[in-house]
Parts: structure tokens; C-alpha cells; sequence
């Protein structure tokens, strides 16, 4: 058994002045049961907590450490750049680089606003929108995560096509009704509403590979197919890149797919590990921000020095090294891996991967959407997590969340989790 005591005094501290111990909820693992480990440091691919135990990491910061933790060439940008300040209120050079660095390597980002986090960026991104087409309404799927604004905390109502529903306390449900809600990958369901309601719809905001119900990459040719069909109605089309934007490639999953959307948000990745989130797009609609235009948003951190020092760092890596092969391959091992662990059980399950980016689900022989995905067994997932754990294996605390492979993980590292897989799966048991 783990040794957890320093971990679990600190929930105690913690709990006595956090509201759930915690500043974001999937850190609680309450889907997982038990109390949360505190992390000290973290270096490559592996994390230390405060007792000691070191974990192979496939949590990544939810995606930003696509280099591994405390990479060299980051750490020295952030050392030079600490010496020099660490906001200013005012514009910077850095600025300007990192959205000369984003708009070279994704063509559709003609212009960029840098923000503090994702949700930021898909909330200025959707008030853009309805500006541009002084439209109201907001298509989104079931299972999409785009951040904690108002208009997209919303499940779908009882039918298959209805108005959204508030899916937070404090979510008016007059600004609810304003966003619908599809099936991901549903063509028929987005049909619907833009032509009952072809005045109405402002934008469509997707996610290219989804990440937030499990990875669940879409049905072929239905980003294009969406594309076309937006614009057809003369609505928007918003892909949140926050997750895929230089996860799966140089670039965004958007644009591998033949298509320009026009608007994307980025995050994670672009801020190299610290606070950052950026909308993209079309210049005329860039253009509609304040003080250009009449869309309002601020951020006194926005695009703040270290932040940027970091992506910009981190892109140059990237681009410089282009990983993305070995982190396919190393992916696609571990992808193997896990379907041999769960054949080798008789454990019901399967794996979806996009890239670097993987979700067991448990229970289930195939995942294409969200209803879909709330069907897996969460109560096996919770049991694998606790054993891997156990085996020195960190997986995000959740079913419903994606496993993140980064540069630092070794064939050692992926041969050690696959293998703890199989142990964990055996000493569960079989169904």
C-alpha cells in the first residue's frame, strides 16, 4: 500500500478552506473515491507526491506538457524571463512573437487575442459570433467541454432536439435555451436546428477530436461535412482547439481535416504549462475586439510575460524537433498494450485513441458519442485507477478524461504501465 499520510493531511488543511479541498473539481476524485495525492514536483514523465511516491504521469497538466515536466529549454526561457519582470500591464515583444509563431503555423488564425484560459477564449469566441451575425443561438455536442461559461454548462433536454438545460446551479435558464445541443457527430441533428431556425444559430462550437467525454475522434469527413453545413446557413463555424491545437500535429486537427474554421481557441500547449488561452480567426471578425471594434474583453494578464515566454518556448521545440511520430508510436503502444491487458483479463472495454491522446473505457466494445460514453462501467474504471496507482501509475481521475503521452515518456515507461495494466486487470478479476 501507499504511503499517503502527508497527502491526506494536506486534504484535511485543505478542506478546512477550499471548497471541496480543491480549485478544480476532478482533483477531488470523487469518481475515483478516496483522497487526492498532493503533488511536490514533477520532472519528464514522472510526478513525486508529498510522501515520496513517484508516478509515471499520464495526466500532463490535462495537455500542456506535451514535452514532459520542467523541460530544459522552457525552464531556461522562464529563469531569463523572470529576471526581466513578470507583468507589466503594457504590450510586449513576447506578445507579439508568440501570435506571430500561431498565425505561421495555422492558417485560418489571421489574427489572435491572447487570454488567460480556454474558457476565455470560447467565451470571447461565441461573443464574437454574435456579433458578427446579430444571432442569439449557439449549437454545441453532448460530451464537448468548452469551458465553464454560462452558455455552455448545458446538457440536452428530453428529446433529441431541444433547447439546451441549465447543467449548473446559477445558469439562468433563459441564457440556457440560447445554446442547443447535438449528438457529436449527428450532421442530422445540426440540419435541424439551423433550418427550423435559420435566423436564430450564430455559431456551431466543436470540438475536432473530442476529449472530455473520453477521446472520441468524429465519424469521418464530419468536421468538412459540418463546415459546409454551417455556412450554408450563414452561421459560424468554432473549433475549440484548446486540447488539440499542437497536440496531434504542428498546427491544429481543424486544418488537417481540409477545413478553415472561423474562429479556433487554443490553449494549454500555446501557454507551455502556465495560465493562457487564445481565440483565433478570420481578421474581420478578430477585428470586432475591442478597442477596434465594439466587442468588449480584457484581461489584465492577458498574454503575461511568463506564459508567453513559455509557449513561445515550447512551440520552438516543437517545431524544431517535430515529435509528433514518436509520439505516435509511443501512443500506439501503449494503445496495444492496453487492449492486450483488457484481451488477457476477459475484461470488457476498449481504447480510443487520436494521436497522443487515449481513453480506456470499461464495459463498452466501442465509443462514438457522448450517450454512448456514459455507459462505461465507472465503477471498474474507479478500480483500475486505485490499482495502477498502486503500481506507480498516475491516470487522469476520471473515466470520462483523456490519458496524455508526452516526449519524456520512454518505450520503459509505456512497457511499465502496460504491464501494470495487466497486473491491475488480473488483480481485479475477470468478468
Amino acid at each position: 500500500m501507499l504511503s499517503v499520510n502527508k497527502s491526506n493531511n494536506l486534504f484535511i488543511r485543505a478542506n478546512a478552506l477550499i471548497p471541496g479541498a480543491v480549485n478544480s473539481p476532478v482533483r477531488a476524485w470523487k469518481a475515483v473515491g478516496g483522497s487526492p495525492i498532493f503533488i511536490e514536483r514533477a520532472q519528464g514523465a514522472h510526478i513525486y507526491d508529498a510522501d515520496g511516491n513517484s508516478f509515471v504521469d499520464y495526466v500532463g497538466s490535462y495537455g500542456p506538457a506535451i514535452l514532459g515536466h520542467s523541460p530544459l529549454p522552457v525552464v531556461t526561457a522562464l529563469t531569463r524571463q523572470l529576471e526581466h519582470g513578470f507583468s507589466y500591464g503594457a504590450p510586449t515583444r513576447l506578445e507579439v512573437e508568440l501570435a506571430e509563431k500561431i498565425t505561421a503555423a495555422i492558417p485560418a488564425a489571421e489574427k489572435v487575442r491572447l487570454v488567460n484560459s480556454g474558457t476565455e477564449a470560447t467565451m470571447t469566441a461565441i461573443r464574437i459570433a454574435r456579433a458578427a451575425t446579430g444571432r442569439p443561438g449557439i449549437i454545441k455536442f453532448d460530451g464537448c467541454y468548452h469551458g465553464h461559461a454560462d452558455a455552455l454548462l448545458v446538457r440536452a433536454g428530453s428529446g433529441s432536439m431541444t433547447f439546451g438545460v441549465p447543467d449548473s446551479a446559477g445558469v439562468s435558464e433563459a441564457l440556457a435555451a440560447q445554446t442547443r445541443v447535438a449528438q457529436y457527430g449527428s450532421l442530422e441533428a445540426v440540419e435541424g436546428y439551423l433550418s427550423s431556425k435559420p435566423a436564430e444559430i450564430a455559431a456551431v462550437i466543436v470540438e475536432p477530436i473530442a476529449a472530455n467525454m473520453g477521446v472520441v475522434p468524429p465519424p469521418p469527413d464530419f468536421l468538412h461535412a459540418l463546415y459546409v453545413l454551417t455556412h450554408a446557413h450563414g452561421a459560424l463555424l468554432i473549433c475549440d482547439e484548446v486540447i488539440s491545437g499542437f497536440r496531434l500535429r504542428y498546427g491544429t486537427v481543424s486544418e488537417q481535416a481540409g477545413i478553415r474554421p472561423d474562429l479556433l481557441t487554443l490553449g494549454k500547449i500555446i501557454g507551455g504549462g502556465l495560465p493562457i488561452g487564445a481565440v483565433a480567426g478570420k481578421a474581420e471578425l478578430l477585428d470586432l475586439l475591442a478597442p477596434q471594434g465594439p466587442v468588449y474583453q480584457a484581461g489584465t494578464l492577458s498574454g503575461n510575460p511568463l506564459s508567453v515566454t513559455a509557449g513561445i518556448a515550447t512551440l520552438n521545440v516543437l517545431e524544431a524537433t517535430a515529435p509528433y511520430a514518436r509520439l505516435e508510436a509511443l501512443a500506439a503502444r501503449l494503445e496495444n498494450g492496453l487492449k492486450s491487458a483488457l484481451q488477457t483479463s476477459g475484461r470488457r472495454g476498449c481504447v480510443n485513441r487520436a494521436g497522443s491522446l487515449l481513453t480506456l473505457f470499461f464495459g463498452l466494445d466501442r465509443v462514438g458519442n457522448g450517450e454512448e460514453a456514459r455507459r462505461a462501467d465507472t465503477t471498474m474504471f474507479a478500480k483500475f485507477f486505485r490499482a495502477m496507482l498502486e503500481r506507480g501509475i498516475y491516470l487522469p481521475p476520471s473515466q470520462f478524461e483523456a490519458m496524455f503521452v508526452s516526449v519524456a515518456h520512454s518505450d520503459e515507461d509505456i512497457d511499465a504501465t502496460i504491464a501494470a495494466a495487466h497486473e491491475s486487470l488480473q488483480s481485479i478479476g475477470s468478468t
